[in-house]
């Protein structure tokens, strides 16, 4: 059987000079390819020693580093099965994870050792590493005594290659199962559509400022350079002035739309910093009009928007090549990619035609497997002719091109990260004083939606919108934290006694 693990695709695209720069960080350290080729080796043989089951799970929480990079490579190169989570998750939210992915390795930054190894032991992990942002931890260590060079695990092309996490209406959160497969074959198509491929090997410089615990970080941005031995400068975080600093020796940035408003707000930001980019790629939650149109008379750069999810990764892009990439269009995520089959149906399932609103749904080599150890969600979420509803709702233009609607799940996207409302209003249906609450997602210039909570005081209670915010925040990432918390006598509901979050919107869309 050939072998189809991601890493060895990488390892193949690699330059010939293994001594040429991979990574550069803000503080000078360089990363040659043959330092992630050993090092990852030398990480790879800590975890095969570890005499783990074929298909363990390896969960990761860790800041933003070259090191974190390594890891997932070594994960690959190991043939085992990466998950990635973000690094503002807190106890409780960690301990589901854990529970429901039952991983046999658990890494975490040294600070949070502490009750992350508590959730992990409690949970029977055999295995708990530290790896901080400034190379220091025990993954590193013990990684230390092992040998540079590592024979790469074979790998199937439907072999589990990566968990993502991606919560539900109902506040459960789903594993999204991507195989080696469906991550090769994305990168593939990435790098022949986004023009990888036209440029000489190794010409192009990514500045990432993403980070790379979800699917534009880690599966879009870094696959993006490793698949064309291309070198990465590497923020450890999105800073507008670092990343002016470093845009005239780049040639590809991408990042949400957050990062573009934030970088308007710069004077320094003109086409003398722009010069060097033959693209800005822009996703994870929706590019408002005037951002696109304010980035392109600045820079005269027009931002490639794009839509992917964490089940299917990238599905549908706006143009690279030609005219047409000329004409961008602010609000429409382009045309399906080569190998991605979309279409749009209504409430029946029946084609809908140009122009006409309905449900999206996907099917291509890049759409996952299913939700981890939920076989009937999974079922429910593919059509009979194996379509991935999507849960998005949109409409193609008369040339094909894609806009998105809205999204018929209960979905807030804030800063590019997802927001599910159920899984707050759980925590704060559970506060004293509270009878009800409801969740939603109100514009905002800079997140692109902010998080805004309404609560229905319990009896006589007085509720104080700082304490709730100041609880909530104890329990959940921050990005999920409501921006604002306004009380109302009751909550509107329809004649089936449903929600109706439409009002709230309205009511409360002025932050």
């Amino acid at each position: 059987m050939s072998d189809a693990n991601l890493y060895t695709q990488f390892a193949a695209r690699f330059p010939a000079d293994m001594s040429a720069c991979a990574i550069e960080t803000p503080d000078g350290l360089y990363y040659s390819w043959d330092d992630m080729e050993h090092a990852s080796a030398r990480l790879a043989h800590l975890l095969a020693s570890l005499d783990l089951p074929q298909g363990a799970r390896v969960a990761v929480q860790v800041e933003k580093s070259p090191e974190a990079l390594l890891l997932y490579l070594a994960t690959l190169r190991a043939g085992l099965v990466y998950l990635p989570l973000n690094t503002a998750y807190r106890e409780a939210e960690i301990a589901y994870f854990v529970e429901n992915a039952e991983p046999s390795v658990v890494v975490c930054s040294p600070a949070n050792f502490g009750w992350v190894s508590k959730v992990a032991f409690k949970a029977n992990v055999g295995h708990v590493f530290t790896l901080g942002d400034d190379r220091t931890g025990s993954l590193l260590e013990r990684a230390a005594y092992h040998s540079d060079t590592f024979a790469t695990v074979p790998r199937a092309p439907e072999d589990l290659a990566a968990i993502l996490y991606t919560s539900g209406t109902t506040g459960r959160s789903k594993g999204a199962m991507l195989s080696h497969g469906n991550l090769a074959s994305n990168a593939r198509v990435l790098h022949e559509f986004w023009g990888w491929a036209d440029r000489p090997a190794g010409s192009d410089v990514l500045l990432h400022a993403l980070p790379i615990f979800h699917v534009h970080g880690l599966f879009v941005a870094s696959h993006a350079a490793l698949l064309s031995g291309s070198k990465m400068i590497w923020l450890p975080k999105f800073d507008a002035q670092q990343v002016l600093r470093h845009l005239p020796r780049s040639t590809v940035f991408m990042g949400v739309p957050t990062y573009y408003v934030r970088l308007l707000a710069e004077a320094g930001l003109d086409r003398q910093a722009c010069e060097q980019i033959r693209l800005f790629v822009s996703g994870s939650a929706p590019l408002l009009r005037e951002t696109f149109e304010a980035f392109r008379e600045r820079t005269a750069h027009t931002i490639l928007e794009r839509y992917g999810m964490s089940e299917t990764v990238m599905l549908v892009s706006n143009p690279y090549r030609g005219e047409a990439a000329q004409v961008r269009r602010a609000g429409t995520v382009g045309v399906p990619l080569p190998g991605v089959f979309v279409r749009i149906v209504d409430d029946a399932g029946v084609a809908s035609g140009q122009g006409e609103i309905g449900h999206i749904q996907v099917r291509g080599p890049n759409v996952f497997a299913g939700y981890w150890r939920m076989p009937e969600k999974t079922a429910d979420e593919f059509t009979e002719d194996g379509y991935f509803k999507t849960g998005d709702v949109g409409k193609f233009d008369d040339d094909g091109y894609l806009h998105i609607v809205g999204r018929s799940k209960d979905l807030i996207i804030s800063g590019g990260f997802n927001v599910y409302p159920k899984e707050i209003e759980g925590f704060i249906d559970e506060m004293t004083g509270v009878a009800e609450s409801a969740v939603i997602g109100v514009p905002h210039p800079d997140f692109g939606e902010a998080v805004v909570a309404v609560i229905v005081p319990r009896g006589g209670a007085v509720p104080d919108e700082a304490a709730v915010i100041g609880a909530l925040k104890q329990k959940i990432a921050n990005f999920k934290v409501p921006k604002r918390v306004h009380f109302v006598s009751e909550l509107p509901r329809n004649a089936m006694g449903k929600v109706q979050k439409n009002l709230l919107r309205e009511r409360f869309a002025v932050m």
